[in-house]
């Protein structure tokens, strides 16, 4: 019969005395690739005037509804798809009445939410219009909020020149 050993017997190879009075470091390098854009000073493309919907965004929600599913994704502008939830899943899928009702939508907006809140995505943009105001999409949108996610981003900060007048506050300053 095999015995495991206790804790800690396995824990006397791994942690050594002397690795717990090593200095720490002052320096600190982000090495997240989101870090400028949730300070909003990172890159976010402007696009061409005559587009319609436009291109100045980081991540952008779609909403994609087929004949049997509905597909829900957060799109970055360089990346492609983040974060996406659909009732094709069978974890959803399989606590549904329908694939395409109400509250069919409402519960994608539900866990596409809390994707989105574990990815650390609280500001995304849409461009989603209901066409009725407590229609299926409206639904979804709203679940959305509820979930904790804004549904428009924040403008990029652009540094003031030294002729302007107003100079804004830079996101990063905590001035409290």
């Amino acid at each position: 019969m095999f015995k495991l050993p206790s804790i800690p017997r396995i824990c006397r190879g791994f942690c050594t005395q002397t690795s717990a009075n090593l200095p720490i470091s002052e320096n600190f390098v982000n090495r997240n690739p989101r870090n400028l854009e949730r300070m909003r000073i990172g890159y976010k493309p402007d696009g061409y005037h005559l587009e319609k919907p436009g291109r100045c965004y980081w991540h952008k929600l779609n909403l994609r509804k087929t004949g049997r599913y509905i597909y829900a994704t957060i799109d970055h502008f360089e990346n492609g798809t983040v974060v996406k939830a659909s009732t094709s899943e069978w974890a959803l899928k399989k606590q549904l009445y329908k694939c395409r009702d109400t509250s069919a939508f409402y519960n994608l907006g539900r866990v596409l939410a809390e994707r989105c809140l574990k990815f650390g995505l609280i500001e995304i943009r849409s461009d989603i219009v209901p066409p009725k105001p407590d229609g299926k999409v409206a639904q979804f949108l709203q679940a959305l909020q509820e979930g904790g996610v804004v549904l428009q981003e924040p403008p990029q900060f652009k540094p003031a020149r030294p002729w302007d007048q107003l100079r804004l506050e830079k996101p990063w300053e905590v001035t409290e």
